[in-house]
């Protein structure tokens, strides 16, 4: 099989998550940097992590990267990749770009001048004017950061969170993946009661009970790899069929969503059906200041209304101190919230244990961890 230099992108924040399941995938000699992690691999390296990366963003194929302090480095340099072998005549390519803090500030720009170097590529190969871009998808990267051009093919496609399970989403959706790393960034485990009080479309409780039962988050969808010519298409074919043979069929796990919206809840439960992890979760409509800890060493995590999302800000701010007097009761439970109003902890009532900075879509938002007391030794995981 080919060797390819890949990389797993990831929003700000889940640098981590991200280095932490691919350790765990087995992917030792990773390169970090701000949202990306880069590792060596081959095609069904490929299919493995587009199927099992939880809080990655995409899957993308380092092409080349070098130096573009002008737009003749640039094209030269995207010219000098053999697109000829990669995209066929009806290829259907597009290019996506970013800069900061490079000479070529324009993104429209570059993206031209790198869609012109494919193009003259290509004609050494197909003797063609115009190219009819009609059928498999191929998706080009160009990101500038400090004069440093950096070319990408996006393996995954559609982005990781994805996962198909999903088909309607409450009024301030949690993107899958971010939920995923929230989920990674507790101290959950399956073990363990995992409680959402604001659970919207089910998002969080769905991807902890996709870790509960190891269903790979990418299973029930497609990736644009699969109709590449280049691509030895059976790779991703076994690695679904491991996928399907490591689900723990039998596992059931302690996960709980409550919210007040009926017809949001409705939406959970059927997507917690299409992600085969219904019989994982119960779903109740209720009030958050109704709940009571009943058991003990339990986890909460939510993705609470903050203000700028959803809802009266006097609302919002009565949740919080009602979440506030809730985990007070019982001090095993720890509880971890996501929220962009920067009064969290005062309205709470305690300074939390840490705090972590996350971007929730385009929004800023800190991620708050209150540690409470741990299982007893032969309860932990």
């Amino acid at each position: 099989m080919n060797k390819y230099k890949i990389i797993v992108t990831s929003a700000f924040g889940l640098e981590t998550c991200v280095k932490r399941e691919l350790n765990d995938l087995g992917y030792k000699n990773l390169k970090v940097t701000d949202g990306a992690a880069e590792l060596e691999g081959d095609e069904r390296d490929i299919a493995h992590l587009n199927l099992w990366v939880r809080c990655g963003s995409r899957v993308l194929i380092k092409l080349s990267e070098f130096e573009a302090k002008d737009f003749e480095a640039l094209f030269q340099g995207v010219y000098s990749i053999d697109w000829q072998n990669i995209i066929p005549f009806e290829g259907r390519f597009l290019i996506n770009g970013r800069s900061a803090r490079s000479a070529l500030s324009s993104v429209p720009a570059c993206q031209s001048v790198t869609e012109k170097a494919v193009i003259k590529k290509l004609q050494t190969k197909f003797k063609a004017e115009r190219f009819p871009k009609s059928k498999e998808r191929y998706i080009i990267m160009v990101s500038l950061n400090k004069d440093i051009a950096q070319i990408t093919l996006d393996t995954s496609g559609d982005p990781l969170y994805r996962r198909g399970y999903r088909r309607a989403i409450g009024a301030a959706p949690l993107k899958e993946t971010m939920a995923a790393g929230l989920v990674s960034l507790s101290c959950w485990n399956p073990s363990r009661l995992l409680l959402d009080p604001c659970c919207g479309s089910g998002t969080i409780p769905i991807e902890a009970a996709l870790i509960a039962k190891n269903i790979a988050p990418g299973l029930n969808r497609s990736f644009d790899f699969e109709s590449w010519s280049f691509f030895n298409s059976s790779a991703l074919e076994k690695e679904r069929q491991a996928a399907k043979a490591a689900i723990k069929k039998d596992f059931i796990s302690n996960i709980k969503g409550s919210d007040i919206d009926r017809d949001v809840l409705k939406l959970a439960k059927e997507n917690a059906e299409r992600a085969g992890v219904a019989d994982c979760i119960s779903f109740n409509m209720r009030p958050a200041n109704t709940l009571s800890l009943d058991e003990d060493y339990g986890v909460c995590i939510t993705n609470p209304p903050y203000g700028e999302r959803m809802g009266d800000m006097e609302d919002v701010e009565q949740l919080y101190r009602d979440f506030g007097t809730l985990f007070s009761t019982n001090p095993t439970w720890s509880s971890y919230f996501l929220t962009s109003h920067e009064g969290f902890e005062k309205l709470f009532g305690k300074k939390a244990e840490k705090k972590r900075k996350l971007f929730n879509g385009n929004v800023k938002t800190d991620f708050y961890q209150y540690l409470g007391q741990r299982p007893p030794k032969g309860d932990r995981k």
